[in-house]
């Protein structure tokens, strides 16, 4: 099996490389959630560089349906619901899922391109990241999570980088799938 390498991405149609900052070691609280949030965001961006369109929508192993598009469009849809619609509370609606198909983010189709997904995954990280810029680690999210808990900043980062690692640990085997590409 080959390391992903700058070599191995170089063909991504969006992003030819990617650049992935290793988090400091001696970092407070703040800068360490926020430099582990963005090497995750950098590593699924990785695991999709270099390849077309039809090998990301590759699902991963039957039944599954899960796939790096799939990915990206969820995680599109996971900053927008932690950041825009739980802290800030603002009335937005899902970008990919519709009320017939709650999973529309994954469930990808040929119409569905890298293009379209990564372009809304950027744009709600960029969100993301600005909604969270003037709040303090306590703060509490003012919008309405369907479990009916509060949720302050400090966890809705921790969630996002719980969220993020585990779905790097389903883009790993992917990858490894479509084209042997291992790598951290």
């Amino acid at each position: 099996m080959r390391p992903m390498t700058a070599e191995s991405t170089a063909s991504h149609p969006v992003s030819s490389r990617v650049s992935r900052v290793e988090p400091g070691t001696v970092t407070a609280e703040r800068a360490a959630l926020e430099e582990w949030l963005d090497y995750h965001r950098a590593t699924l961006e990785t695991k999709c560089a270099g390849l077309d369109e039809a090998q990301l929508r590759t699902v991963s192993v039957p039944p599954s349906d899960l796939n790096l598009l799939g990915l990206v469009r969820h995680m599109a849809e996971v900053e927008r619901g932690w950041f825009r619609k739980v802290l800030a509370g603002e009335d937005v609606t899902w970008i990919f899922a519709t009320a017939e198909d709650y999973d529309r983010d994954i469930h990808v189709t040929e119409e569905d391109t890298w293009e379209e997904a990564y372009t809304a995954w950027q744009g709600e990280i960029a969100r993301a990241r600005t909604l969270a810029a003037d709040r303090g680690l306590d703060d509490i999210g003012v919008g309405e999570h369907r479990s009916g808990d509060t949720f302050n900043l400090r966890w809705i980062y921790l969630h996002m980088i719980e969220e993020y690692a585990r779905h790097n640990g389903h883009a790993d085997l992917i990858r490894e799938r479509i084209d042997g590409a291992t790598g951290d």
